[in-house]
């Protein structure tokens, strides 16, 4: 950790089994879910719901900060639908992600302008930049 960086929040949760019939609870107790691995009959969640999840909420979250900067009133029906795949090739694991941000209402352009600063804010987006492929797409 660098002398300029503040940490705001660490979050901590404890996974036992992981994706296959784990449990992850956090220290705080707000968090606790079963897991399954995607594909499979099970009750539980998996990460790539929990990612796509975490990520939506950050990026719309994200998106307020660049209204607020903008002085631009966000519609209250604004929503973003995240998907994160599980992909396989040759082998090896890795992740694929998308974004479909709706802010109806709003002109086109300042919308536009609104999610591509968002995705230069959002912790999530700046996380996986270069590590995983991602399409942002304002529908």
């Amino acid at each position: 950790m660098t002398q300029l960086e503040k940490v705001l929040y660490t979050a901590k949760v404890h996974t036992t089994g992981g994706r296959d019939h784990g449990v992850s609870r956090s220290d705080d107790g707000r968090l606790d879910v079963r897991l399954s691995t995607p594909g499979v009959l099970g009750t539980g969640t998996n990460p790539e719901q929990l990612f796509a999840a975490g990520w939506a909420a950050c990026f719309e979250g994200a998106i307020g900060i660049a209204a607020t900067k903008r002085r631009v009133t966000l519609p209250a029906d604004m929503a973003i639908d995240s998907e994160v795949d599980l992909c396989l090739r040759d082998g090896a694991y890795s992740l694929r992600a998308r974004l479909n941000v709706s802010l109806p209402g709003l002109d086109r352009e300042v919308a536009q302008a609104l999610v591509d600063s968002a995705d230069q804010t959002c912790p999530y987006s700046k996380a996986i930049r270069g590590n995983v492929d991602v399409a942002i797409h304002l529908v």
